[in-house]
């Protein structure tokens, strides 16, 4: 029978290709998974992302409540101590890559310390969450003059920027957090953990002289890293948070 020779035929071809490519596709998984796992291991990649989402949902969700709700503004007098330097913007914007290569270097520590400081992110995330929601804030921006290259810089930043959600300074948290993540780390040598430490103070005074935040948010911002780093040790919260992130890690796998 012709035609039913045919059909096999073309079945056993269907089967061959199909067992053919899902091959090809788990090889180069296994390749871009060892890849990933040379620069984060596996396991943390989900806390990872986990973060990411969270801390992209408190800056641009609260935005969509907080739109037509009086925000207040908490400038003080210690403000008019920082003057707007244009060119600090690079400072400012400079903080992405030290946040990226340091909570990298944080997941390389062990494991109990990288679920501590990546649940003390979770909960500060949380807490400007309710910052966001309960106490609109902003301030009060200059007007850049000039059109040279700081000056486009800024305002360019303005432009991609609203001045809200400032209370406490998630740019002044997360640099600490980098602080944090390798002063513990026995491992980093000690010039790169002073490097981290100006790099996050020159980060905090940089929010100031570009006037994308006011001192009481810097100092709200670094308090609460520090304290959250205190508080998820204190009540084993770093513990759960670890044991929730290896069964979600092992449902993903």
């Amino acid at each position: 029978m012709p035609g039913l020779s045919a059909a096999v035929y073309s079945t056993r071809s269907l089967c061959y290709n199909f067992q053919v490519m899902t091959g090809f596709f788990r090889d180069e998984w296994n390749k871009t998974a060892r890849m990933i796992d040379r620069l984060v291991p596996l396991f943390l990649v989900v806390p990872l992302i986990f973060e990411v989402t969270l801390n992209m949902f408190t800056y641009f969700g609260s935005r969509l409540v907080n739109g037509s709700r009086v925000h207040a503004d908490l400038t003080i007098p210690a403000d008019a101590w920082f003057p707007l330097i244009p060119w600090t913007v690079v400072i400012y914007i400079g903080a992405f890559a030290l946040w990226i290569i340091n909570y990298i270097l944080a997941c390389h520590q062990d494991t109990e310390t990288a679920y501590r400081l990546l649940s003390a992110d979770f909960a500060a995330k949380i807490v400007c969450l309710l910052c966001f929601m309960i106490l609109p804030t902003t301030n009060v921006r200059p007007e850049i003059a000039g059109d040279g290259f700081w000056e486009m810089g800024m305002q360019l930043l303005y432009a991609a920027d609203a001045a809200d959600n400032l209370f406490p300074s998630i740019h002044c948290l997360t640099s600490t957090f980098c602080v944090i993540a390798v002063r513990e780390n026995p491992r980093i040598p000690v010039w790169y953990k002073v490097f981290s430490l100006l790099f996050a103070a020159a980060i905090c005074v940089s929010t100031l002289t570009t006037k994308q935040h006011v001192v009481v948010d810097v100092i709200a911002g670094v308090l609460l890293a520090e304290g959250s780093y205190l508080a998820v040790r204190a009540t084993g919260f770093d513990r759960a948070y670890g044991r929730l992130m290896s069964r979600l890690f092992r449902r993903t796998t």
